[in-house]
């Protein structure tokens, strides 16, 4: 059946791809020679398409019709260029965005079509492509499948994926580092993957056995680590830069951002900008480059717009860092994974350095998705941050999967948001991972959580009947009071918690809550108790208009 009228085929392909990748990670991540032979690009790859196919599970969760393949696409492409990593991971997205244009557009044979608009969009994102990459791969499938005579969509990605293998057998005599290596591109071996797994979706039926690579492209010569990683040519040819700078951007434009990719070409190379195909460019940009001078890419990008999930690698440590293992899947001793559903409390835990797993229903969150999380954090023991009842219990059951594989997973106990960010404000790296887990723990557990809801109907509370449009203000669970607006609501809630005293006092705004609402309540806080600390920020939850934290 065709992928144009079937968007479960393009939900099988994305968790096919992500299967695929799975199997093939550690394959692809040992031939990695170029542009920098640090060895993560079949993990990036599977963090991106992981991002993707969570990003489409998540749409359909929210109401993204079955019958419209369009809007999936659309989601697996957005999920695609938010979550890229390095890249391999931002032309990966571009791959994606080729298949969500092909089906928006909805004339001519689909998998030749996006395949053409995937191979154009990557090209554009490259500041400086070279022969022999991933690029080079995917033109050759690009142009085996307009060449093909078949209107069966499956016949031709099978046509497009047998050129793709073809094209990925030369690279290595196109590019010096693949010769020297004696391997074939990584990228190159990674989009195929992508492919073979389409083909699979489409027909059924997996790809035959393909003729082996060359020999050292199997994984035998492991590609050099450390400082000698750094004596390989990069894309522009400079062998001078020992960072990998991404961010995502927002409220820039065409214009603007074709000035971002010149100063970050003056910086750096390796520079690769892709959008999600707003008009305009008006939309959100993945911006990746390889640089020394790590201040002024990102001050490129704030010339530009609003850069966030700013994410910093140094080449040399990427090879053997604290608490990695011998097999590569650990990267890093250690991390800490907040889970949350709004956007605004999931920008604070970023920018202590946790990762995140923003999701968008707390009551609808499989643990299979947590459980991706934990394997993306790359760390060998992680500490998650859940904020919620209900998110906690899934994520005890994400943690006894991780366990299995060999990951140290640690749940600390918490109810809310606030407790998580007490818990991540006195998080230390540099601690035993036990005695920090149990400082994290005694923060949650000494923060107090309250919060606003409004009555939608008539009702019979602990603390008497309330009436529709009336606000409940809750501590720990429990009706406390009734209040006339937000606004009462909320300054008799917070005297109410600060009864057993208090120093500090955090205030999360909902998606829909004015700005009014917290420097009201910070106001009357700082004139009635001016012992206590007030600190009020944008949380973006839809549950709560406000959420109180009392430390």
């Amino acid at each position: 059946m065709p992928l144009l009228r079937d968007a479960d085929l393009l939900g099988r392909w994305a968790a096919g791809t992500v299967a695929a990748l799975e199997r093939h990670r550690a394959e692809i991540d040992r031939i990695n020679v170029f542009p920098v032979p640090d060895s993560d690009t079949g993990t990036n790859l599977l963090l991106t398409m992981r991002s993707a196919a969570d990003a489409l599970r998540r749409g359909r969760r929210e109401g993204v019709p079955a019958d419209d393949p369009a809007s999936c696409a659309v989601a697996l492409a957005r999920g695609a260029l938010v979550g890229a990593r390095g890249n391999s991971g931002v032309l990966l997205s571009q791959v994606l965005r080729g298949f969500a244009e092909a089906l928006a557009d909805g004339e001519g044979p689909l998998v030749a079509g996006a395949l053409d608009r995937a191979d154009r969009l990557a090209a554009a994102a490259v500041a400086r492509p070279r022969e022999g990459t991933l690029l080079t791969v995917l033109s050759a499938a690009a142009k085996a499948a307009a060449g093909c005579s078949s209107d069966d969509d499956g016949e031709v990605a099978s046509t497009a994926a047998d050129a793709a293998y073809t094209a990925l057998r030369e690279t290595t005599g196109q590019l010096a580092e693949l010769a020297r290596a004696g391997v074939v591109d990584a990228g190159g071996l990674g989009l195929l993957v992508v492919l073979d797994a389409l083909v699979e979706a489409l027909t059924g039926v997996a790809p035959a056995a393909r003729p082996q690579l060359p020999d050292r492209a199997r994984g035998t010569a492991p590609a050099p680590r450390g400082r000698d990683a750094l004596t390989t040519e990069r894309e522009s040819g400079s062998t001078d830069h020992e960072y990998e700078v991404m961010y995502l951007l927002e409220g820039s434009d065409d214009a603007r951002v074709a000035e971002l990719r010149g100063g970050l070409l003056a910086v750096g190379d390796s520079v690769a900008i892709v959008g999600d195909g707003t008009p305009g460019g008006t939309g959100l940009w993945n911006v990746h480059v390889h640089c020394t001078d790590i201040g002024a890419a990102i001050e490129a990008g704030i010339g530009a717009g609003r850069p966030r999930r700013i994410t910093v690698m140094r080449f040399a440590e990427q090879g053997a860092p604290a608490g990695a293992d011998p097999t590569g899947r650990f990267t890093r001793g250690r991390a800490v994974l907040f889970v949350t559903t709004g956007p605004g409390a999931a920008e604070l835990a970023r920018e202590t350095g946790a990762d995140v797993l923003e999701v968008s229903a707390r009551h609808a969150v499989p643990a299979e998705e947590v459980a991706a999380a934990l394997a993306g954090t790359r760390a060998r023991h992680v500490a998650v941050l859940a904020c919620d009842g209900e998110l906690t219990a899934v994520a005890e059951r994400a943690a006894a999967t991780a366990r299995e594989s060999g990951q140290e997973v640690v749940v600390v106990p918490m109810t809310s948001v606030p407790q998580g960010l007490a818990a991540l404000a006195v998080h230390d790296p540099d601690r035993r991972a036990g005695d920090d887990v149990v400082a994290m723990a005694e923060a949650a557990a000494g923060t107090r959580t309250g919060g606003l809801v409004v009555a939608e109907s008539e009702a019979l509370t602990f603390v008497g009947p309330c009436a529709p449009g009336e606000v409940l203000g809750l501590s720990e669970g429990e009706v406390v009071l009734i209040a006339p607006d937000l606004t009462v609501g909320a300054l008799w809630l917070a005297h109410r918690m600060l009864t057993p005293g208090g120093e500090l006092v955090t205030a999360l705004l909902g998606a829909e809550a004015d700005e009014e609402l917290g420097t009201r309540l910070a106001e009357d806080l700082r004139r009635t108790h001016p012992e206590v600390d007030v600190a009020v920020f944008r949380g973006g939850q839809t549950d709560f208009p406000l959420v109180l934290g009392v430390e």
